[in-house]
Protein backbone atom coordinates (compact mmCIF):
# COMPACT_ATOMS: atom_id res chain seq x y z
CA UNK A 1 0.00 0.00 0.00
CA UNK A 2 1.13 3.68 -0.77
CA UNK A 3 2.13 5.87 1.72
CA UNK A 4 0.62 9.23 2.36
CA UNK A 5 3.28 10.44 4.22
CA UNK A 6 4.13 13.71 2.44
CA UNK A 7 8.05 14.19 2.21
CA UNK A 8 9.48 17.52 3.14
CA UNK A 9 12.15 18.98 1.15
CA UNK A 10 14.20 22.04 3.12
CA UNK A 11 16.96 22.43 0.73
CA UNK A 12 19.04 22.54 -2.14
CA UNK A 13 20.44 19.22 -2.66
CA UNK A 14 24.33 19.33 -1.96
CA UNK A 15 24.86 16.86 -5.15
CA UNK A 16 23.20 19.51 -7.06
CA UNK A 17 24.36 22.62 -6.18
CA UNK A 18 28.09 22.35 -4.65
CA UNK A 19 27.64 25.91 -3.36
CA UNK A 20 24.59 24.88 -1.16
CA UNK A 21 26.85 24.01 1.59
CA UNK A 22 27.88 27.00 2.49
CA UNK A 23 24.62 28.63 2.27
CA UNK A 24 25.04 30.41 -1.34
CA UNK A 25 22.19 29.17 -3.37
CA UNK A 26 18.95 30.73 -0.82
CA UNK A 27 17.80 34.41 -2.18
CA UNK A 28 18.42 37.52 0.05
CA UNK A 29 15.19 39.26 0.18
CA UNK A 30 16.89 42.07 1.59
CA UNK A 31 19.84 42.39 -0.70
CA UNK A 32 17.87 42.99 -3.64
CA UNK A 33 15.71 45.49 -1.69
CA UNK A 34 18.80 47.47 -1.25
CA UNK A 35 19.72 46.88 -4.74
CA UNK A 36 16.41 48.13 -6.09
CA UNK A 37 16.44 50.83 -3.89
CA UNK A 38 20.05 52.14 -5.63
CA UNK A 39 18.93 51.52 -9.13
CA UNK A 40 16.23 53.52 -8.66
CA UNK A 41 18.33 56.43 -7.01
CA UNK A 42 20.71 55.88 -9.84
CA UNK A 43 17.88 56.32 -12.56
CA UNK A 44 16.63 59.73 -10.48
CA UNK A 45 19.98 60.92 -10.66
CA UNK A 46 20.29 60.37 -14.67
CA UNK A 47 17.08 62.91 -15.01
CA UNK A 48 19.92 65.47 -14.47
CA UNK A 49 22.34 65.70 -18.16
CA UNK A 50 22.71 67.80 -21.15
CA UNK A 51 19.42 66.92 -22.72
CA UNK A 52 17.22 69.35 -23.84
CA UNK A 53 13.65 67.37 -23.61
CA UNK A 54 12.36 66.15 -21.04
CA UNK A 55 10.61 62.91 -22.54
CA UNK A 56 13.77 61.31 -21.24
CA UNK A 57 13.08 62.21 -17.72
CA UNK A 58 9.48 61.10 -17.63
CA UNK A 59 10.82 58.07 -18.39
CA UNK A 60 13.34 57.43 -16.19
CA UNK A 61 10.88 58.66 -13.42
CA UNK A 62 8.44 56.22 -14.63
CA UNK A 63 10.98 53.81 -14.67
CA UNK A 64 12.45 54.35 -11.18
CA UNK A 65 8.50 54.41 -9.75
CA UNK A 66 8.01 50.96 -10.99
CA UNK A 67 11.26 49.80 -9.66
CA UNK A 68 9.97 51.69 -5.78
CA UNK A 69 6.83 50.19 -6.61
CA UNK A 70 8.22 46.30 -6.84
CA UNK A 71 10.41 46.93 -3.84
CA UNK A 72 7.35 48.04 -1.63
CA UNK A 73 5.39 45.32 -2.92
CA UNK A 74 8.61 42.84 -1.62
CA UNK A 75 8.78 44.35 2.12
CA UNK A 76 4.82 44.59 2.10
CA UNK A 77 4.47 40.67 0.87
CA UNK A 78 7.93 39.79 3.37
CA UNK A 79 6.53 41.32 6.53
CA UNK A 80 3.29 39.38 5.79
CA UNK A 81 4.26 36.00 4.87
CA UNK A 82 3.90 33.22 7.43
CA UNK A 83 7.09 31.56 5.97
CA UNK A 84 10.50 33.41 6.41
Amino acid sequence: MASTEVERHTGVDVEDVPSAQWGWSKENRRLQQVGGVIAAVFLLLMTHGNHQGHVEDWFLIAGAALLLGFVARSVYLGRNSDTR
